[in-house]
């Protein structure tokens, strides 16, 4: 069976200075064997920090210096690397998380849930498709921050072809008074969608004030963590995501079966 190598890493993050923050990245990564992984996994918007200053750091994303660096990281490491960027494409500024391969080609997902108490809804363009892509046979659905908070958007969607992912995949800035929401939320996210989930977040703070723990953490189908540093420490660390167990379990456990039907609309709330 498939297993997918991931690699968390949890930093600090220098405020809107993405020349700074490929340089440390660098660093960082350079202590990783390319060959034990295939997937590594920065924060939200690893390049500046949680910027709402979208029309002054957002790049436009045909001539994005941070997905240009990616696309470098992904062929140089020869591994998958994603993480979110601030973007302008088509007028519009989004907070787009960004899948890097090795071959130069990119798929991305743009924020869905825009976070209001920083004005983020005022500042980016919310997206709207739900996006899952594929590495060593394990399907991943995409997410950013906030999202974590709406589980219908996040929701599992079995159906006769079988699962629609086999984890989700969350990237953050997500601050410390808030650490017990971000923690209890990847895992009821991974227990009620029997999938792994890969919650990536940075530590340090950022030039409002705001302090963020880390409590980067991967968590299997039961809700267990198989990484689960101590806050506010830097870290890269790299597990397995198991598919075979992964199938073993949603057999074993068919708690899918009597899931609730449900259709998502691209319909707002007023």
């Amino acid at each position: 069976m498939s297993t997918l190598r991931t690699t968390l890493v949890q930093c600090d993050l220098r405020w809107e200075a993405p020349s700074a923050n490929h340089g440390m990245l660098e660093e960082l990564l350079d202590e990783l064997d390319a060959r034990h992984t295939d997937l590594i996994v920065l924060p939200e918007m690893f390049a500046t920090g949680f910027t709402m200053n979208s029309r002054e750091m957002a790049e436009p994303m045909d001539e994005s210096v941070s997905v240009a660096w990616l696309r470098d990281q992904a062929r140089q490491r020869n591994c998958v690397i994603t993480g979110s960027v601030a973007v302008v494409d088509a007028g519009q500024y989004v907070n787009r998380l960004i899948w890097a391969r090795p071959d130069g080609s990119l798929s991305y997902y743009d924020k869905r849930h825009l976070f209001r108490m920083a004005g983020e809804h005022e500042r980016y363009a919310m997206g709207e498709p739900r996006v899952v892509v594929e590495l060593n046979g394990v399907r991943l659905l995409l997410s950013v921050c906030y999202d974590l908070r709406f589980p219908v958007w996040l929701r599992q969607q079995p159906s006769e072809a079988g699962f629609e992912y086999d984890a989700l995949l969350c990237v953050a800035n997500w601050p410390a008074p808030r650490r017990h929401p971000w923690r209890t939320l990847l895992q009821a996210r991974a227990i009620e969608n029997l999938c792994y989930v890969i919650g990536v977040n940075r530590v340090g703070e950022d030039a409002k004030g705001l302090a963020y723990a880390g409590d980067s953490m991967l968590v299997d189908f039961k809700g267990e963590a198989l990484i689960d540093e101590p806050p506010h420490q830097p870290f890269l660390r790299t597990e397995h995501l198991d598919l075979g167990a992964l199938k073993d379990f949603r057999q074993a456990f068919p708690a899918w079966q009597d899931a609730d039907s449900f259709t998502l609309t691209n319909e707002t709330p007023r």
